[in-house]
């Protein structure tokens, strides 16, 4: 019970917000469409033949087809309209080829996503260990989009094919009997093919997110490293000498103490408040400067 209840956690689940589980969840979904659409597909026509006698017309003429569309084996009693004999028109082409080969691709894609689902969410360390497991995805996920690209492509040659060998009109042109000229053949009713031609879109769809998935799948190798574009490294600024700015910045400092050319003592009280300013001679000897009246009493 405990193992279920881990196996069933929120975090468990997870990957599928990221775009890896998310992108192929969605392949898992949309392939169900594409094989369903196409392999479940049944279709018919109706016409009718109108001959000069009315008890050997036949005015509402049948005929069903569906998949795998082996129309050559399809036919249908139409009215010869000499006696009341019954004459097998059987239809033109074989396109089993082109659409079975789709929902194979369909199918293995389903199956393939569900398998790759149940790995991300419940073993996502053996998924990732020693990468093989991104590689071996990243390989599958390549072939199967060739193969989206290869199946949706002939089955849509294949579907204009269908459309083309099930128009009631071409069908009419190829009985023997619609070339009498009393004899009058006329379309009653056209296949519908919209569950078809959905087929198709939900072929290119899948190849779509297969290459989408690609991508997300690649970077889980790790092979888009060398890929990757970084910022350059910028050069660290040195260190701004907060010593030396505050050596020179501190009070008192700014005041020049200098010696005189001789050697003399030269203090600046200029910045001091001192008006008067004594300092050594030339010669060494100390000269203070005072009131010039002293010097004249003397």
């Amino acid at each position: 019970m405990e193992v279920v209840n881990q196996l069933v956690a929120v975090g468990q689940f997870r990957i599928l917000k990221e775009p890896l589980g998310f992108v192929k969840l969605l392949e898992w979904f949309f392939s169900i469409f594409a094989f369903a659409t196409c392999g479940s597909y049944t279709g018919q026509f109706r016409l009718s033949v109108n001959c000069p006698k009315k008890n050997e017309s036949k005015l509402n003429i049948e005929v069903e087809f569906s998949y795998p569309f082996r129309l050559h084996q399809v036919y249908f009693d139409a009215p010869t309209c000499k006696g009341g004999e019954q004459d097998k028109v059987f239809l033109i082409g074989d396109y089993s080829s082109s659409a079975e080969f789709f929902v194979t691709i369909a199918v293995f894609a389903f199956l393939y996503s569900l398998a790759a689902i149940v790995v991300y969410i419940f073993m996502q360390d053996k998924y990732r260990e020693n990468n093989k497991g991104p590689m071996i995805d990243f390989i599958v996920t390549a072939v199967f989009v060739f193969m989206w690209l290869v199946s949706s492509c002939a089955w849509a040659k294949g579907l204009s094919d269908v459309k083309e060998a099930t128009d009631p009109d071409n069908v009419i042109e190829g009985m023997s009997v619609c070339e009498e000229p009393e004899v009058k053949c006329k379309e009653e009713y056209e296949p519908v093919t919209s569950g078809l031609n959905t087929s198709v879109v939900f072929g290119f769809l899948n190849l779509v997110l297969w290459v989408g998935n690609l991508w997300f799948v690649f970077k889980e190798t790790g092979w888009s490293a060398p890929f990757m574009k970084y910022p350059p490294a910028q050069e660290k600024q040195p260190a701004p000498d907060t010593y030396g700015d505050s050596y020179n910045q501190a009070p008192g400092y700014g005041q020049q103490d200098t010696y005189g050319q001789q050697g003399g003592y030269q203090p600046d009280y200029s910045q001091q408040g001192y008006g008067q300013q004594g300092d050594f001679g030339q010669q060494g000897g100390y000269v203070q400067s005072g009131p010039t009246s002293f010097a004249n009493q003397m």
